[in-house]
């Protein structure tokens, strides 16, 4: 029984732990360019998306993002499970 707490504890506390993220990073991991990047941020843009993860101020000309955010978008993304998706269609 100890174990499981420790371990349910263990694996709460992984979820927690988050770092920044540089634009370098960011695009590698969802797969788009700087500027569809900054296009999902502008309320003006016709690529203009509320969901995509906010940057983060880190001084005066510079920005990062929050790594569990990022990935939290990745994951509700229908494209993001291709093969669940397979699935509802069968």
């Amino acid at each position: 029984m100890r174990n499981e707490i420790q371990e349910s504890q263990a694996a709460t506390h992984s979820c927690v732990v988050d770092r920044v993220i540089r634009l370098k990073e960011l695009l590698r991991l969802i797969a788009l360019s700087r500027a569809t990047v900054y296009d999902r941020l502008n309320p003006k843009s016709k690529r203009f998306d509320s969901s995509f993860p906010r940057p983060i101020k880190l001084g005066a000309a510079s920005v990062g993002w929050s790594l569990n955010e990022v990935m939290a978008w990745i994951a509700a993304r229908p494209q993001a499970n291709p093969i669940s998706a397979h699935k509802d269609q069968a």
